[in-house]
Order: structure tokens, then sequence, then C-alpha cells
């Protein structure tokens, strides 16, 4: 197991900005090299692990569910936690508990957990290195 461990905090809802996409891009690379990964998850992004996120078909562009193939969050989340497993390194996801509960979005998948700004800080005191996404 490597001992480089890379904490990120976003803060950006599921499909709304090319941030979370570049930042689960950045830790499924991390993850390839071996590397422990943290994520907190903070204001919209407590979102991005909700298990009753659903697929849905796109009427507008003439597409059916299946063609629309619509990718969600919850499900990039869990692949970068089984990813984790077959490379022997750590993924850890918290959800700032605050965040949630003004959200309504207590059910996240399993793996996910509740903490607050305070395992943040821990974290990133640990980590070789932190990246906050922020939203603008």
């Amino acid at each position: 197991m490597s001992t480089t461990t890379l904490t990120f905090l976003l803060m950006d809802a599921p499909f709304e900005q090319a941030r979370t996409t570049t930042a689960f891009r950045l830790m499924d690379a991390a993850l390839e090299k071996g590397y422990n990964v943290n994520v907190f998850a903070y204001e919209g992004a407590v979102s991005l692990a909700f298990s009753h996120q659903r697929p849905h078909a796109n009427s507008i562009h003439g597409r059916t569910f299946e063609e629309e193939n619509h990718p969600l969050t919850k499900d990039w989340v869990a692949a970068m936690q089984a990813k984790a497993k077959d490379k022997g390194c750590r993924f850890d996801w918290i959800n700032c508990g605050l965040c949630v509960d003004e959200r309504g979005v207590q059910e996240a998948i399993k793996g996910c957990r509740r903490g607050g700004p305070q395992d943040f800080w821990q974290w990133a005191t640990e980590s070789t290195s932190t990246l906050v996404i922020g939203t603008r």
C-alpha cells in the first residue's frame, strides 16, 4: 500500500460543472497509481453519492433510456471504491452532515459516511497533498 495520500474537497452538486468530472478523473488517476484518496463532500457535493439518483431518457434529443445511457455520479463513486479495493489502496468518502441535512440527501451509497469539517481538517493535516475544488 502506498504512503501517498491525496485529499480532495468537492463543493459542486452533480451534473452542474465540469469541475466535478475533472476531480473524479484526478482521483481515478491517483487510485490507478495506488495512492490513497480521501474525499470530503461539502455543500452541493454531498449529492454526488446520493443513492437515489436515477438515470433517464432524453426525449428532447429523441433518445431512449438505453440510448441515453446517462452516467450517475453515485456509480462513479462506487467504481472508485471498487478500484481502490482492487489496487490495495484506500478510498474514503465523507459527506458533511450539516450539508446532507440541509439538502435531504441522507441516503448515500455504501462506503460513504457522514462527518464534519473537522474531518477535512484532520485529513488535510495528515495528507501528502490537499486539493480544494471550489465552486468558483
